[in-house]
């Protein structure tokens, strides 16, 4: 009986061992193991001497030691992480598919090869005399893995196209008997072999057509391995004439500079790089391409260009290798001409009925140039170049004159130049002294108040919340006595307009806390602090 157990033991543990059976069975279960607890202790207590009553009513448990806990337990380990027949199988049909799959791949390359060849894998010989009758030279190429192609070319050809070989093969001088060359350890067989067969062609750029750029990529670095300089320059040509994916243009630039294969290249390279006389034309070229846009006659194209020239721009902005340089004197040049613009839409807009045109056209040519100066705006904020302009809508006491004279229907756009300002203030993009902070307001604050109904109803893109908390933290950038004046007097505004008044509440209550609760230092004295009616800054 103890025989008979031990053998199937042995057999199920062969089986486990094979795959045939879940290596889970070897896992510790505690209700199979109280269940069989008399069988174990039966099995190591039996004796030819003792009796089978002794055994079953005095079960002794049994005992381990942590030594042989643990040896047990590294056994178990080693059994878990063994292969299995199943995954070895598994593997070996895998392998077999592979290797199968590259000898029809390699057939396909050699099929037209004007030599005799011998394709070679775990022992097994594919024969094909598709040529012009064996060579002298026994060429083996073998990959990583041990995959052999063994080609009967031609010691001329070899000599003629690569120096590589040439080289190898000098030292045999004129010696006709046939030679044994063998390449160890290639990354791309299928590369190799078909660069050996790219060397009996006498048009190699045809023979490329219809390859892909990352199989052209092969052939060029394998033909520089081996200095076949046609086929360096054929790939190169195939290079610089096939389009490229975002992918191959990295992969192509990689391989050229890792190749240095330097004056060769630079055909290939030109379309990526440039001169550094054509870089430092960059300003120029960006200032007619929004030049272009802020003239342009289409409306749709106008706006898909500019959201193309914005998302571009903000690229540029965050690629640290960027070599664009687009300087502050041409966005501002175009910020004058886009003010001189509207200063005479405005001015036309103002003027005696007779010398106006019709209102759908005054309004379109107004929107149009507000929405022009607002995108340069932009950039300008994203540039970090918008502290010059603060101080330039400051200044224009003209342009809000005429702002207060013409209809809210014509002029609301302009007031979103306002807003985009103190946006950008409120979180601290534009950074510009207190005086010119107090100064856009006290020359547009008026004017946006009395706008914002028809911007929040009119324009699509407004955040009015957005808008809001700039506005707020823009005035509590201001010293004391100016936030006490511009709130009272929104607070007034706002009790008249109500949500055609911009909300900023958050922001009063802030400067009532500063004003009248909070104490900063030994010079406030809140006692003495009284609110005096003042005039608006103007």
């Amino acid at each position: 009986m103890a025989g008979e157990d031990g053998l199937r033991s042995r057999e199920v543990s062969a089986m486990i061992k094979q795959g045939f059976i879940p290596s889970q069975a070897l896992s510790f279960s505690p209700s199979r193991a109280t269940a069989n607890a008399p069988s174990l202790a039966r099995g190591a207590l039996a004796s030819p001497s003792s009796s089978p009553s002794k055994t079953l009513s005095s079960p002794s448990p049994p005992h381990f030691s942590s030594s042989s806990s643990f040896a047990a337990s590294e056994s178990a380990q080693q059994v878990l992480t063994r292969p299995t027949l199943f995954e070895m199988m598994s593997q070996e049909q895998r392998r077999l598919e592979s290797s199968n799959a590259l000898k029809s791949r390699l057939s396909k390359i050699l099929s037209n090869a004007p030599f005799v060849n011998n394709v070679v894998a775990n022992g097994v010989d594919w024969n094909g005399d598709l040529g012009f009758g064996s060579g002298d030279v026994r060429l083996t190429v073998v990959s990583r893995d041990g995959f052999r192609v063994s080609m009967d070319v031609h010691r001329r050809v070899l000599s003629e196209k690569s120096r590589y070989f040439a080289e190898k093969l000098r030292r045999d001088g004129g010696v006709s008997h046939s030679v044994d060359i063998e390449i160890s350890e290639c990354d791309d067989l299928e590369v190799y072999v078909e660069t050996v067969v790219l060397m009996y062609s006498e048009d190699l750029k045809k023979r490329l057509i219809g390859e892909g750029v990352d199989r052209v990529l092969g052939l060029l670095k394998v033909s520089s391995a081996i200095m076949f300089d046609s086929g360096i320059t054929a790939c190169l040509e195939y290079l610089e004439a096939v389009p490229w994916s975002n992918d191959e243009e990295e992969k192509v630039i990689s391989h050229l500079r890792e190749l240095q294969l330097h004056d060769s290249a630079a055909e290939v390279l030109h379309r990526v790089s440039a001169e550094p006389s054509t870089s430092s034309r960059a300003d120029d070229i960006f200032l007619r391409l929004l030049s272009a846009v802020l003239q342009a006659k289409d409306d749709k194209a106008r706006r898909e260009m500019k959201s193309l020239i914005s998302r571009l721009l903000r690229e540029e902005a965050s690629d640290c290798s960027s070599s664009l340089d687009v300087s502050r004197g041409s966005l501002y040049h175009l910020c004058h001409r886009c003010l001189s613009s509207l200063i005479l839409c405005l001015s036309e807009a103002a003027g005696p009925d007779e010398n106006r045109r019709d209102r759908g056209t005054m309004m379109a040519e107004i929107a149009r140039e507000a929405d022009n100066m607002h995108w340069i705006v932009e950039i300008l904020i994203d540039k970090n170049m918008g502290d010059e302009f603060v101080k330039l809508w400051a200044d224009q006491k003209e342009l809000a004159i005429l702002h207060s004279k013409i209809p809210i229907v014509y002029r609301h756009e302009i007031s979103r130049i306002t807003a985009q300002l103190c946006v950008a203030m409120g979180k601290g993009l534009i950074l510009v002294p207190k005086d010119t902070r107090l100064s856009l307001l006290s020359t547009w604050l008026e004017a946006l108040y009395e706008d914002f109904g028809w911007m929040r109803r009119a324009s699509r893109s407004l955040d009015k919340k957005l808008l809001e908390d700039g506005l707020g933290q823009t005035i509590l950038t201001l010293p004391l006595p100016q936030q006490q004046a511009i709130f009272l007097n929104w607070f007034d505004r706002y009790l008249n307009k109500g949500d055609d008044c911009p909300d900023i509440q958050r922001a009063f209550e802030i400067w009532w806390r500063r004003a009248f609760i909070r104490q900063h230092g030994p010079e406030l004295n809140n006692s003495h602090l009284q609110i005096t009616v003042c005039g608006y800054p103007n």
